[in-house]
C-alpha cells in the first residue's frame, strides 16, 4: 500500500512542478496585496472553518465562529511510524527545527520543540503504520469522538495532510491540543509543504481561502511554504489587541489597524 501511495504523491509533486505550482519563494512583485486584502483575507482564514467540528471532513456551514489560538506555550513534538526511513526522519527534523525557531519569531508566542509534554503532535506515518497510528491517537486524546478516530483511520488519498486541533472544555477557542498527520509517503517538497501548512493552520489559521494570495491558505497549490503574508496573518493572530473568544464583528475594527501596520511594515 505504501509503495503504491509513495508513485501516486511522487506523480502528483511532479505534475504541480510542471505546472510552475508549489512556489518556494515566498512571494514577490506578482503578487501584491493591500491592508485590505490582508484584513480580509484574516477574516475568512481565522474566522471560518473548511470543515464542521467533530464531523470528519463534512462541510462546515459556512457561519463566522470566533478567534482560537494558543494561550499556553506550544510545544510540538514529531513522532515517525515503523514504515518512515532515517533519511526522511533526518530531513523532516530539520525542517521542524527550522520552522518552529521562524513561528515562534512570526507570533511572538512560545512554541518550541519538546518531547515531554508536548501538546501538538505531528505523526510522520504512513499507510502501512494504520495500526500505530490508530493507537496513537487515541493515546493523546482518550475521549476522542469515533469522528476525529475515523478521520485519522481513513483519511482519503486526495487528503495530502490534516491537523485537528483541541480547545479546553471551560474555554472555547483556547486550543490546548493538536494532532496533525504527515503521510510518510510524499516526497520531500510535498511532505515540507504539510508541515509548513498543518502547524499554522494548527496554531490558529484554520481554514483556506481562493482569494489569499500569496498564501499557503489556498487550495490552488501556487505556494509551497509559509510566505510574508502569511507570517503576517500569524502576527496578527497572536498580537494581544486580539483576544480568543473574538466575534468577527467585535475584531474587525482591531484586524484593520493591524493589516496596515503590517503592509506598512513591509511595503
Amino acid at each position: 500500500m505504501s509503495q503504491d501511495l509513495r508513485n501516486y504523491y511522487a506523480h502528483v509533486q511532479t505534475d504541480l512542478l510542471a505546472r510552475g505550482l508549489m512556489r518556494t519563494d515566498g512571494g514577490g512583485p506578482d503578487t501584491p496585496f493591500t491592508p485590505d486584502m490582508l484584513a480580509r483575507n484574516f477574516e475568512r482564514i481565522a474566522f471560518y472553518d473548511e470543515y464542521a467540528l467533530n464531523r470528519g471532513l463534512n462541510a462546515s456551514n459556512g457561519r463566522a465562529g470566533h478567534l482560537r489560538r494558543w494561550s499556553g506555550p506550544v510545544r510540538v513534538n514529531m513522532e515517525f511510524g515503523p514504515s518512515v526511513t532515517d533519511r526522511i526522519r533526518n530531513t523532516d527534523r530539520q525542517t521542524l527545527a527550522a520552522y518552529v525557531a521562524r513561528l515562534a519569531e512570526v507570533t511572538g508566542h512560545a512554541i518550541s520543540i519538546k518531547s515531554k509534554r508536548a501538546n501538538f503532535h505531528i505523526l510522520v506515518m504512513g499507510a502501512d503504520d494504520h495500526a500505530e497510528l490508530g493507537a496513537r491517537v487515541n493515546q493523546i486524546i482518550p475521549g476522542a469522538s469515533i469522528e476525529t478516530l475515523n478521520l485519522f483511520r481513513n483519511v482519503p488519498k486526495t487528503i495530502h495532510c490534516l491537523v485537528v486541533a483541541f480547545a479546553s472544555e471551560d474555554r472555547s477557542g483556547n486550543y490546548e491540543t493538536a494532532i496533525a498527520l504527515i503521510r510518510g509517503e510524499h516526497p520531500d517538497l510535498l511532505r515540507k509543504s504539510c508541515i509548513h501548512e498543518e502547524i499554522a493552520q494548527g496554531l490558529g489559521l484554520a481554514n483556506d481561502s481562493p482569494e489569499a494570495r500569496p498564501s499557503i491558505f489556498n487550495d490552488d497549490d501556487e505556494f509551497a511554504l509559509l510566505t510574508i503574508h502569511d507570517e503576517m496573518l500569524l502576527t496578527m493572530l497572536y498580537d494581544p489587541r486580539l483576544a480568543i473568544g473574538m466575534s468577527v464583528e467585535q475584531a474587525r475594527p482591531v484586524i484593520k489597524e493591524l493589516a496596515r501596520e503590517q503592509t506598512d511594515r513591509f511595503y
